[in-house]
């Protein structure tokens, strides 16, 4: 990966804001961040009073955004927020630099927010906040990372709202049978996956084209990398414009990590790092062409992997998609051009970079950025040696296992030394409660498996 700094269109700066609101051709500002669960969340701000007043001091929002559970119910155990703290607010920061229009919603500018308390302290348990602090490690260094994100996700020709009201049951996928790379049956799709990508280029992302998958309607769209912190800005906005478009199609997507017996949704991380200076410092003249940061680099998310996954895979459904044979990673290795491994290196001179292939759809890609650089740094700090290249089919290999189920991966996580040094206690506890929430949340409901298997034969 090459740095690139070109603006694209659809960025803003603050006097283009202003001259827009004048004019009265924006009159609605979102200001948003992502949450725990990987969602844009936020409010609408009148674009006027962005303009005088929010975008210099911010805007203010219950604690409580970063303390529930997927269905935004108040949930025990967080120190951030509780009934007994009165559910306070936290403010919502503009980093300006995020600025940008929204073509698909009227007259509308959104902008990403970094968290803080009242106090002006970062909120640490925040996942851009704890990304921008793996960065900072990796700038102490004299390093940067540049990230593209590869999300998968499935179309479906019923609407979000018919969907819901059908239990997400019986619904109709946007193809009939396996499209990986085809084009007839893709291009039925054609008129919603051109104004997803559209749409995006013209919110200042740079859309690099389109390709069918294996499970029915099932598509990715790929955008050029960029620096890290905003790759993983980019990544919540179009997948929460992806839907809103869909939506206004009549259509309904996921990005769920698993939902059917099929081919799950990915979402495959490349990560490449360079000097501040600009210059590659992964590729060198070892074996494989690598340099010995990148050797540790590799080793250290090795030795991490395992621990780390609740960063990769939050929730019960992640772990549903690693099955053998399906492309998505069970054992934890690395090879050259190799998909059976959890890691694959592709890539060469400055572009030499490792892709990540545990993530899902559902991922929290700050949060998996995060726990990727925290690996490579592990490995760089205590000089880790590589492992060999695993070379054929790492389905059947001895390697060790990617966690198999939300449980193993809580455990994994809380008993972790790498974690606790990386991202601290307070980020670890709250994370954990997030992951046993769930976890008891789906050990409590009665699914329709069981009722299917026990209502008459038991």
């Amino acid at each position: 990966m090459s740095t690139s700094t070109t603006s694209r269109s659809g960025m803003l700066t603050m006097d283009e804001l202003t001259a827009l609101v004048d004019k009265r051709e924006i009159d609605t500002v979102i200001v948003a961040f992502t949450d725990m669960q990987g969602r844009l969340v936020g409010k609408r701000a009148s674009a006027r009073l962005f303009v005088e007043e929010i975008a210099a001091h911010g805007a203010e929002c219950c604690n409580y955004l970063l303390a529930v559970d997927v269905e935004m119910n108040t949930v025990d155990g967080y120190k951030i927020s509780s009934w007994e703290k009165g559910y306070g607010d936290m403010a919502m920061i503009p980093d300006l630099d995020t600025l940008r229009l929204v073509p698909w919603l009227p007259a509308t500018a959104m902008v990403i927010a970094d968290m803080t308390w009242l106090d002006e302290t970062p909120v640490v348990q925040s996942p851009r906040e704890i990304l921008k602090h793996q960065l900072s490690l990796l700038a102490e260094k004299g390093l940067e990372a540049f990230v593209g994100t590869e999300l998968e996700f499935i179309v479906f020709d019923d609407s979000y709202r018919d969907a819901w009201a059908k239990k997400y049951e019986g619904l109709t996928p946007a193809s009939d049978y396996n499209i990986d790379y085809a084009l007839l049956a893709s291009t039925r799709m054609e008129p919603l996956m051109r104004d997803i990508r559209n749409s995006m280029d013209a919110a200042g992302m740079y859309s690099e084209g389109i390709k069918g998958e294996c499970n029915f309607g099932q598509q990715e769209i790929a955008f050029r990398y960029t620096d890290a912190l905003a790759t993983c800005d980019n990544h919540s906005i179009y997948k929460n414009g992806a839907k809103e478009i869909a939506d206004r199609h009549g259509k309904s997507l996921t990005f769920m990590a698993k939902f059917n017996e099929r081919e799950g949704n990915s979402c495959h991380i490349h990560l490449s790092v360079r000097s501040t200076k600009g210059e590659a410092v992964m590729a060198g003249d070892g074996e494989h062409g690598f340099s010995k940061p990148m050797e540790h680099w590799i080793a250290g998310q090795l030795k991490a992997m395992r621990e780390l996954t609740l960063f990769f895979a939050p929730n019960i459904n992640s772990y549903k998609r690693y099955v053998e044979g399906s492309f998505a990673p069970t054992a934890v290795a690395w090879g050259l051009d190799n998909r059976t491994c959890a890691l694959r290196v592709v890539g060469h001179g400055s572009g030499l970079r490792v892709e990540n292939r545990v993530p899902g759809g559902d991922v929290n890609q700050y949060l998996a950025t995060a726990a990727i650089i925290a690996g490579g740094l592990y490995g760089i700090e205590h000089e880790l040696e590589l492992e060999p290249i695993f070379e054929g089919n790492a389905y059947g290999s001895d390697a060790p296992r990617v966690p198999s189920s939300l449980r193993e991966a809580t455990s994994l996580f809380a008993s972790s030394e790498i974690a606790l040094q990386a991202f601290g206690a307070d980020v670890v506890e709250h994370y954990l409660n997030n992951a046993r929430i769930e976890q008891a949340a789906y050990d409590a409901a009665v699914t329709d498996w069981e009722r299917v298997r026990g209502f008459e034969r038991f």
